[in-house]
């Protein structure tokens, strides 16, 4: 799945590429993926330009004069720039067609979704959704957010509630990091644990978001962009591989259904 670092790619190559230029027409082939009204998510955009893309944590925000179209790309969700007589692929499924050039939105797995609001329902869309991983969030934020809670640590920090933008690979990574237990309940969390966490993920993902975030498995960035963050990496994917602190072997074990990679001597 794209985390913070792969999405802010994902942002920075389509903002170069797709701004201020007139959505001609727009082709959905899987109504599911939109959120809204068919009708209504074509008429607000048809004629339309996108003006800036954000981002807050894993969701990117396309602009437009008058309303946001919000879009999580899940699992495999990538966006393509190809050439507008390019035959479609499979798993194609929304087209956003301008004068010499199509945004491809493809999906595997179909469980990507795109929602269209109006500006000033942004916040409330968000409200739920916690500060991103790598921008200054206070540890006191975070410790109030932990310290009552029986779940683990490995848990907590995958809630986008309590911090935005950290997936199974990252977070791994943190708590390695900052040399914590992935097992460690919330409640045994300290104020100075939170410090580090926080100054890890800002350190990581902000690396990360330099290499243009990691290409394993079935996820690459958009536009034939390939991260290089996995050659960082020091224990998500490395189990029976000596530690890089310790040389203790990397174990590999399961937390809330999710695989979780650590050091059994640094993060005790």
């Amino acid at each position: 799945m794209p985390e913070l670092a792969e999405v802010e790619t994902v942002r920075k190559s389509l903002k170069d590429r797709i701004l201020n230029k007139k959505i001609k027409d727009i082709e959905v082939r899987y109504n599911k993926i939109i959120e809204n009204n068919i009708s209504y998510f074509k008429e607000k955009l048809i004629g339309k330009s996108f003006i800036d893309i954000k981002r807050k944590g894993k969701y990117l925000i396309f602009e437009t004069k008058d309303n946001y179209m919000i879009s999580h790309l899940r699992m495999e969700g990538k966006y393509y720039i190809k050439n507008i007589n390019e035959p479609y692929e499979k798993h194609e499924h929304i087209i956003f067609k301008f004068d010499d050039f199509h945004l491809r939105y493809h999906d595997t797995r179909k469980f990507g979704r795109m929602h269209l609001i109006e500006k000033d329902e942004l916040n409330v869309f968000f409200k739920e959704v916690g500060p991103d991983a790598n921008s200054d969030v206070d540890s006191k934020y975070l410790y109030d957010k932990l310290h009552r809670s029986n779940y683990p640590i490995k848990t907590l920090l995958l809630d986008q509630s309590i911090i935005a933008g950290l997936g199974n690979i990252y977070v791994d990574e943190v708590l390695f990091d900052s040399n914590i237990s992935p097992f460690r309940k919330g409640k045994d969390i300290s104020i100075k644990d939170c410090e580090n966490i926080l100054s890890s993920s800002k350190k990581i993902l902000d690396k990360a978001i330099e290499c243009k975030g990691c290409t394993i498995r079935s996820y690459t960035s958009s536009l034939g962009v390939y991260g290089e963050y996995q050659n960082y990496l020091c224990v998500h994917t490395k189990d029976k591989c000596k530690c890089s602190k310790c040389s203790s072997i990397i174990e590999k074990d399961s937390i809330g259904g999710r695989s979780t990679y650590y050091c059994p001597n640094c993060q005790k």
